[in-house]
């Protein structure tokens, strides 16, 4: 890569798995190095020391707003936030013009975007860092995190199984970018009407990834070392009650976590509407990993944050 090309962080699947090994092995080790600290102190090595990061958020926001802000401290640097409508974004400016003044302003910029295309448009004007904190095609840093914890439990993510059931949204698309990326085996439980994205599925198979799909979620989870699901209706869905009439029976109850290997885990990045998409027992059970996964979108961020710094 050029020296003066920006390390964007958009999409999975456009990047070297070396590259994303790198930062979980970062992630796992900044994690380690801070134990007993208080949250507020930065990193020994600062690596965004002097740095500041822009955050744009078209979506309400917990885990990404605070893990990022957080991170960026913890980094060593500052953050400056805003919601879409407070900027002239909000009000026409194109974001071709938003990208290009950004990038004199700050050292980095994470979207929380409503449409994918706007992330690639603004990485493409942009002649600092961005971030996809979430779009509708991705949840790239979300992924991140979830394999660092599966990592921290049951070791390597290589050769393992991994269990996706519910609707074939945003996560599950990163999900399917990474696997061919760091050796995981993936199976995919949806119901055909809210199937994955095909064009995600078809680049898996273009590089050899083993990613199959299903509508049976027993068949999916049978085996798997972890379990794996999100909300039914994402935000900006306007098909509540044909979701939920479709997603009934992929709800993840301990009868199917029964499916998976007898130390499987479970993992959902929140929010959760309990006894739709999983039951009490199982996302507050003994298998569950879920605030593990969300303390660690800090340390996966900070990992990304310094990639695209080019720290690590």
């Amino acid at each position: 890569m050029k020296s003066d090309t920006p390390r964007h962080f958009i999409d999975l699947w456009r990047l070297d798995g070396s590259d994303l090994r790198v930062i979980l092995e970062d992630a796992k080790a900044r994690k380690a190095a801070r134990r007993g600290w208080p949250k507020g102190r930065p990193d020994e090595d600062h690596p965004a020391r002097d740095r500041t990061l822009a955050m744009i958020f078209e979506k309400n926001s917990t885990r990404t707003r605070y893990s990022f802000d957080a991170a960026m401290r913890q980094l060593g640097g500052h953050v400056i936030i805003s919601n879409a409508v407070d900027m002239q974004l909000g009000r026409g400016e194109p974001i071709e013009d938003t990208a290009r003044v950004l990038s004199r302003m700050v050292d980095a910029v994470m979207i929380r975007a409503n449409v994918h295309e706007d992330v690639e448009r603004f990485a493409h004007w942009a002649t600092v860092p961005v971030i996809n904190g979430l779009s509708d095609k991705g949840h790239p840093c979300q992924i991140l995190a979830d394999l660092m914890t599966f990592e921290e439990h049951r070791g390597s993510v290589r050769g393992r199984t991994l269990a996706w059931v519910g609707d074939g949204n945003n996560v599950c698309a990163s999900f399917i970018h990474a696997a061919p990326k760091l050796g995981f085996k993936l199976n995919i439980a949806t119901p055909a009407v809210f199937h994955p994205d095909l064009m995600d599925l078809a680049r898996a198979v273009e590089q050899q990834g083993q990613v199959t799909t299903t509508e049976d979620p027993r068949e999916a989870v049978r085996g798997a070392d972890c379990v794996i699901t999100d909300t039914w209706v994402s935000m900006g869905d306007t098909d509540h009650d044909e979701r939920i009439e479709a997603l009934e029976p992929y709800q993840v109850d301990e009868r199917l976590m029964g499916e998976a290997a007898k130390d499987a885990v479970f993992l959902h990045c929140l929010p959760a509407h309990r006894g739709e998409e999983v039951t009490d027992a199982v996302i507050d059970g003994p298998q569950s990993l879920i605030w593990d996964e969300a303390e660690n979108r800090i340390h996966a961020q900070k990992s990304i944050l310094a990639w695209c710094f080019g720290a690590i």
